[in-house]
């Protein structure tokens, strides 16, 4: 059955496709009649962003199943690939993007001018600055809503579509109103919107990566997970705490002493309260693991 948070991405990734579509067909057609090599290339990198789409997607679906007895932590960590792949395409095509302007502006310094572009290749990158800002806005906000690293993903991805259109309007805006030397200006722009795609990609990558990596939460929230053990009545003490990220939701396991002359019917009632006051804090979902023994002095790690 197809979750709440699962209808949600779906749909934001929906109205993302549509405009992906429409405008990566306007771009090309508009490269192409309006003989801007810059638009065709930013037309290559809107259809990158359809490509990110398909991945949401697919990958989705797969994250959102249950537990079951082949994945007993959950499939979470399907959405952390889905991350990564986004955050590998952003950087290629910038790194695309980059190799593109570096070409072009050997060739310009070789005195090898090309046409100057028509109209119509200003008109579509306009457009695409608009659509894809907007995009970015309606994505990121929804990704940040419903806690989905793959959703804000894949609006940094919108938005280096939009930035790399303000480098060929810069470009094709030159080419027009500054005369065959103001071509240039394409590929210098494109070039210096390339580090910022790469930079996206780079910030998109990495939390992925050290999640796959089994990285533990940040100190902060390591400080404040050991801070309601604590408050918890019955808690003595806590050591081997470990914590890690699954996807949107996180996992914790801590060793806690209590009384060690307690029934084992009251230690027991003291570590499901620890689970649920975690789960009331983190999320229902929370993947909580308490280990119960005789409270003794620990030096906590």
């Amino acid at each position: 059955m197809i979750t709440t948070r699962e209808k949600q991405i779906y749909k934001v990734t929906a109205v993302g496709s549509v405009v992906n579509i429409l405008l990566t067909a306007f771009k090309f057609v508009a490269g192409i009649l309006g003989r801007s090599s810059a638009m065709v290339a930013d037309a290559v990198h809107s259809l990158s962003d359809l490509l990110t789409d398909i991945i949401v997607v697919a990958f989705v679906r797969t994250a959102s199943k249950p537990v079951d007895h082949t994945h007993e932590y959950g499939h979470g960590k399907f959405e952390t690939l889905a991350t990564l792949i986004v955050g590998c395409i952003l950087i290629l095509a910038g790194i695309g993007i980059m190799v593109a302007g570096i070409k072009d502006c050997i060739v310009f310094f070789h005195g090898e001018i090309g046409e100057r572009p028509h109209i119509i290749a200003l008109i579509a990158a306009v457009l695409s600055i608009i659509l894809k800002e907007g995009v970015f806005r309606y994505t990121f906000s929804h990704g940040r809503k419903i806690n989905s690293p793959i959703l804000i993903a894949n609006a940094m991805h919108h938005r280096s579509d939009a930035f790399s259109s303000v480098a060929t309007l810069i470009g094709v805006a030159g080419a027009l109103f500054l005369g065959q030397k103001g071509i240039i200006l394409d590929p210098l722009a494109a070039i210096l919107v390339s580090f910022y795609i790469c930079k996206s990609g780079y910030e998109v990558v990495k939390p992925s990566i050290d999640e796959l990596l089994e990285k533990s939460l940040s100190q902060e929230t390591v400080k404040e997970i050991r801070q309601i053990l604590h408050s918890v009545p019955g808690i003595e003490g806590v050591h081997k705490l470990k914590t890690r990220k699954i996807g949107n939701e996180i996992a914790i396991e801590a060793h806690t002493e209590m009384d060690g002359k307690m029934l084992l019917e009251d230690a027991h009632r003291i570590a499901t309260a620890a689970e649920n006051k975690l789960k009331k804090h983190f999320g229902s979902k929370t993947h909580v693991g308490i280990h119960m023994e005789p409270a003794k002095h620990h030096e906590e790690q």
